[in-house]
């Protein structure tokens, strides 16, 4: 079975590496191809793959290479990980927002915007170069704003391409561990967006665990998310957020920890990797342990600003293992052999959630086979977590009629309904300074 990896030069590409390793059952992949336009990012993490494939047996065989249309041809799957602009591009999301006094990570408010502007144009290309090239392949998105790129792709591609993420998995990994439940042995009740979703419910055994983790304030306090958002507020809310809702239910303290910061997130990991290509490029480096120490280091720092802000102190220790990898193997498992699974995806909605149409991308658990993955039945969300659902989906809709049409002044629109933007004409300064430092914005006319 033939995989093409999309950014293929990029960091984490070994994580992908290392859980197809330890694969061994029928039908497993048994060559990689990587496709990145930088040729130099492709030679540097070929190497750290290839130390990879050394300590292993059988490994799938992994080529390279900057033409699109090669990599994709005769493709069983394809891992769409870009990042369209590098981390020059999210850096400079992260500044101009800042600037104006907003947030600007790059999946959430303006910076996720930005990102989402300049990679959907890419997306469908890529979207519609699959349709033609490899029309029985599976498309598996990890590339952000997630399900903004999925439903983008979704367009071109049906329900042939699903977007995964791995903060719902890790969300629910904590809960289980922290009630003392075996997350495999866990039905995980999430619904929402991408990097906007609620756990309201964990049931082991038929019996749902969350209500006794919410009414005992030590054992709530005791893991990331209780540390992150307070004891109170959760037990307010009745149901534990994605980390990612940190950005809005503490967005001015957000705002104020990354203007105060050193660096941004996305200045830091620009610097980061830069030093990692460096050098794993060396001669005699020995690129598996330059990649484990900058690896350990990224994770480590991950959200750094918000758990200073709260007080939340370092991550622990299970939390620093990665697994957006491990859900992308499952998934290709799961379609591959028909070894049918529950999974946390990004999917057309189908009926899902009422309050949006059919093909509006969301995230929730999704039954998987053969035939792709299928969103289960989920009850409604409260009227708080509803109003923030059906707002950022509308800007989601915006930035693709804008990326679609070119126009100037739906990129304003986009930017000015979002929740976390709190003007019109800081809307339009925001375009404006995209423009500027962005070269792929220039088609906003």
């Amino acid at each position: 079975m033939k995989l093409t990896i999309l950014g293929g030069g990029g960091f984490r590409v070994p994580l992908v590496y290392g859980a197809l390793l330890g694969d061994r059952g029928e039908g497993r992949v048994t060559e990689v191809v990587l496709h990145d336009l930088d040729a130099g990012r492709l030679t540097a993490v070929t190497r750290v793959l290839a130390e990879q494939a050394s300590q292993a047996e059988d490994a799938p065989v992994v080529t390279a290479t900057t033409d699109l249309d090669e990599a994709l041809r005769g493709a069983d799957f394809v891992f769409s990980a870009i990042r369209v602009g590098g981390l020059e591009g999210r850096a400079n999301d992260e500044r101009v927002a800042l600037a104006e006094g907003v947030l600007g990570q790059e999946t959430v408010g303006a910076g996720g915007i930005a990102y989402g502007l300049r990679t959907v144009p890419v997306a469908v290309d890529i979207a519609r170069r699959v349709a033609r090239l490899a029309p029985d392949a599976w498309v598996i998105n990890f590339t952000n704003p997630a399900g903004l790129v999925t439903e983008a792709m979704s367009r071109h591609l049906g329900d042939r391409v699903i977007g995964i993420c791995d903060s719902p998995v890790g969300l629910g990994r904590r809960i289980a561990r922290v009630l003392g439940a075996d997350p495999r042995e866990a039905w995980i009740d999430y619904v929402g967006l991408n990097h906007l979703g609620w756990v309201r419910g964990l049931r082991v055994a038929g019996r749902d665990e969350l209500p006794r983790l919410l009414a005992d304030p030590e054992l709530l306090g005791s893991f990331e998310e209780g540390k992150l958002f307070g004891v109170d507020w959760l037990q307010s809310l009745g149901a534990i957020p994605n980390e990612y809702l940190h950005y809005y239910y503490f967005n001015r303290e957000a705002v104020r920890a990354y203007q105060q910061a050193e660096k941004t997130r996305g200045a830091f990991l620009h610097d980061q990797q830069a030093r990692f290509y460096d050098e794993v490029g060396a001669p005699g480096a020995k690129a598996l342990d330059v990649w484990d120490h900058t690896r350990a280091e990224r994770e480590a720092t991950y959200m750094s600003e918000n758990r200073e802000t709260a007080g939340a102190g370092e991550r622990d220790a299970d939390d620093l293992s990665g697994g957006y990898e491990k859900v992308a193997l499952a998934l290709m498992r799961a379609i591959a052999r028909d070894e049918r699974t529950t999974l946390i995806l990004n999917v057309r909605n189908q009926s899902t959630l009422s309050v949006l149409d059919n093909d509006a991308v969301i995230e929730v658990p999704c039954l998987v086979d053969a035939n792709g993955a299928h969103p289960v039945t989920v009850a409604p969300l409260p009227d708080h977590a509803t109003g923030l659902v059906c707002a950022v989906k509308a800007v989601e809709r915006e930035v693709l009629a804008a990326a679609g049409s070119g126009s100037r002044e739906t990129a304003v629109k986009a930017f000015a309904l979002h929740p976390l933007v709190d003007s019109v004409n800081v809307a339009r300064r925001l375009v404006e300074g995209y423009r500027e430092v962005h070269p792929g914005l220039a088609y906003l006319r």
